[in-house]
């Protein structure tokens, strides 16, 4: 199985390819310039590898939540792609490749990291958030639904009451008041960690496997927020 990934919702811009088992990847934490940055980085994964588009199973994107223009981008650059391949298409959750990320990065993972708070910085004093749970084959699942919220609102499942949770993303960096609102909770807290396309290659095989992919016109951007452009009242 061949799975191309990408992920552009954030500052970091990524692309990966998972080839049976193997993954290559490129990352760069770059401001801007994640247009440019991408497709070079897909030009250099395929020829790394001596693949092709047409030779792909299907592409995977960070569909969101993300800035706008980023989440946008990946979703506007796997639907080119796909359609000119004629290949199918997984969205992943970035929320989601944080998750997977912060997991994969801890090096003892037999006893860790089996429920995981992310809280991504979504700018203008909110973040992107959503609760994650270890399964069997270490992957993250999504507990309940993704929100965009002020800090001081993220909350935990009512199933996890009593339960010592793991944090991630930035967050937790940039808003002081998530750790003071979640005190006594949080076991760990990771506030450096960005999603990236070498998570979403990894969530996206089990899709694949499971036969949940979606045709190119599918390749849809979650932004949560969809109130930006309404004008403050006087």
């Amino acid at each position: 199985m061949k799975i191309l990934a990408l992920d552009t919702a954030t500052e970091n811009c990524s692309a990966a390819l998972w080839v049976d088992g193997s993954l290559i990847q490129r990352e760069i934490e770059s401001p801007r310039g994640h247009a440019e940055l991408i497709l070079t980085m897909i030009d250099e994964l395929l020829a790394q590898a001596a693949a092709t588009l047409a030779g792909l199973d299907a592409i995977a994107f960070g569909r969101g939540p993300g800035s706008f223009t980023g989440v946008r981008l990946a979703a506007s650059v796997t639907q080119g792609l796909a359609f000119g391949a004629d290949l199918p298409v997984v969205p992943i959750s970035d929320l989601r490749a944080v998750a997977q990320r912060a997991l994969n990065d801890r090096a003892d993972k037999n006893d860790a990291m089996h429920h995981i708070l992310v809280c991504n910085d979504a700018r203008m004093q909110e973040v992107y958030w959503g609760c994650f749970e270890r399964s069997t084959d270490d992957l993250m699942v999504a507990v309940g639904t993704e929100h965009v919220s002020k800090p001081a609102d993220v909350h935990l499942p009512g199933a996890w009451t009593g339960t010592l949770v793991d944090a991630a993303g930035r967050g937790f960096g940039a808003y002081a008041e998530l750790r003071e609102s979640l005190r006594g909770v949080l076991a760990s807290i990771d506030e450096n960690i960005l999603p990236g396309a070498r998570e979403i290659a990894s969530l996206a095989v089990a899709e694949v496997r499971a036969g949940r992919v979606l045709p190119p016109e599918e390749a849809i951007p979650v932004y949560l927020r969809d109130d930006v452009a309404r004008p403050k009242a006087p």
